[in-house]
């Protein structure tokens, strides 16, 4: 028999009234909607949320590393049910405040908060490369699906997001993966029927590109480390990304190799 995930306090009709909504500041280690500046990345991650987010119709879905919510509560839309986790404070207590049809808790994901077979799904996106122990945190996702349940992950590709480097550019990450290297992760912790897709600039995007020396993600990165101002078309051009600028596109289809983020689903033994 399947368990069940202990139940989360949510804030319902006539309790007293939450503290304001912790603000979480922009620090590269997680990507904030509403900003500006921000919205490239944002979108880069959202897609995901939106391309995948039917797998989770109707389904019970834990999101292991929820950081601001905002992909947690897109999924909630379709989902049964949400239990969001998050080892910082002031993440989890933003989404406690800002999405009350999240359940969220702080914990470790090196040590899952929820019992055996628990949960239908897994979410991990743009996660798991913050993390040190990425084997037992797969290990546990193993630990809490139930039997053929789905993980689905995505992370940057290395090949392309830290290229020549042994380790990686964001100060924020540990380890980052090739698509090879994200496979050989799910089928050692036993997971089955493992595909991996990239996430790819669409014609728009690739415009953009060509108006910016050849990549809008350089020229981002090459403002914010220099401190200097943004030329008006670049800052026009990021704030009008959408999720629709982006493409998904299967192993096969297009070389992953060359991919801007990988995404991975993958069955529970």
């Amino acid at each position: 028999m399947s368990a069940t995930v202990p139940d989360v306090p949510r804030h319902s009709p006539g309790d007293p009234l939450p503290p304001a909504d912790p603000v979480l500041t922009l620090t590269g280690e997680r990507t904030i909607p509403d900003l500006d500046v921000e919205n490239y990345w944002f979108r880069r991650h959202q897609v995901v949320y939106q391309r995948l987010a039917g797998h989770c119709a109707g389904r019970e879905v834990l999101e292991a590393g929820c950081g601001e919510g905002y992909g947690a509560d897109l999924i909630a839309g379709v989902a049964r049910r949400v239990v969001a986790v998050d080892y910082d404070e002031a993440a989890v207590a933003h989404v406690r405040t800002r999405y009350p049809r999240v359940e969220v808790m702080r914990a470790n994901l090196a040590e899952l908060p929820l019992p055996d077979a628990s949960v239908d799904i897994v979410v991990n996106f743009q996660v798991i490369e913050h993390l040190w122990d990425q084997a037992q945190f797969v290990a546990e996702c193993a630990r809490v699906l139930r039997r053929g349940g789905q993980l689905m992950v995505s992370t940057p590709n290395r090949i392309t997001f830290s290229p020549g480097r042994d380790t990686p550019i964001n100060p924020f990450h540990t380890r980052e993966l090739n698509a090879a290297e994200l496979a050989e992760l799910l089928v050692d912790a036993g997971f089955r029927d493992v595909s991996v897709s990239g996430l790819f600039h669409g014609p728009r995007l690739r415009k953009m590109d060509a108006r910016h020396g050849g990549s809008i993600i350089d020229a981002q990165i090459e403002r914010a480390l220099a401190d200097a101002p943004w030329p008006a078309e670049l800052a026009a051009d990021v704030a009008a990304v959408t999720c629709d600028d982006f493409e998904m596109v299967q192993s096969g289809c297009r070389d992953i190799d060359d991919s801007l983020d990988l995404i991975a689903i993958a069955v529970a033994p």
